[in-house]
């Protein structure tokens, strides 16, 4: 079996502090991962990110390159938006691609990378009526999105959908 590259693309929400086994349980699934961070979570991360280069063999990012720099990850086969914050998929949805990995994610649906995101959002923003078009949009334009239970977030459920998209690549 030939290794499948995961952009795994992470916000600051809590599930973020699980990263690391996440990234060994994708691992395990057979993926070469690549962590992108918002700006937010690279900085909840701060103290980890030379480890979790480590472990994922590849260089953590949460800003675009220069102009000119080599792309230093692989193309992806598959991309992972998790936790995805309120401003993550509302930016996204809606094309704002002030960070990396909004930027990234929002490329991938224009070139046809099967991708999953799992929200993790309060109660109060679940009700704001943005969210629910963004989550439309998204799924509009191919992505799958979970979207559950907060106090349980779905991380084996995620890496089972993104191995099943990613099946069909």
């Amino acid at each position: 079996m030939s290794t499948r590259t995961l952009y795994l693309f992470a916000s600051a929400a809590p599930p973020l502090f699980d990263v690391a086994r996440v990234i060994e349980d994708a691992q395990a699934d057979g993926w070469d991962v690549c962590l992108g961070l918002t700006p937010t979570a690279a900085r909840w991360l701060a103290e980890s990110l030379d480890g979790l280069a480590v472990l994922t063999g590849n260089p953590v990012r949460w800003e675009y390159g220069l102009p000119g720099q080599p792309d230093v990850w692989p193309p992806a086969d598959a991309i992972l938006v998790a936790p995805a914050t309120f401003n993550t998929v509302n930016a996204w949805a809606l094309g704002l691609t002030g960070t990396f990995v909004v930027g990234v994610a929002a490329e991938g649906i224009g070139t046809g990378v099967p991708t999953v995101a799992v929200p993790c959002v309060s109660a109060a923003h679940a009700q704001h009526p943005q969210f629910d078009r963004s989550i439309e949009t998204l799924r509009g334009a191919g992505v799958t999105v979970l979207h559950g239970d907060p106090a349980a977030y779905p991380w084996r459920v995620a890496l089972d959908a993104v191995g099943n998209l990613g099946a069909r690549v």
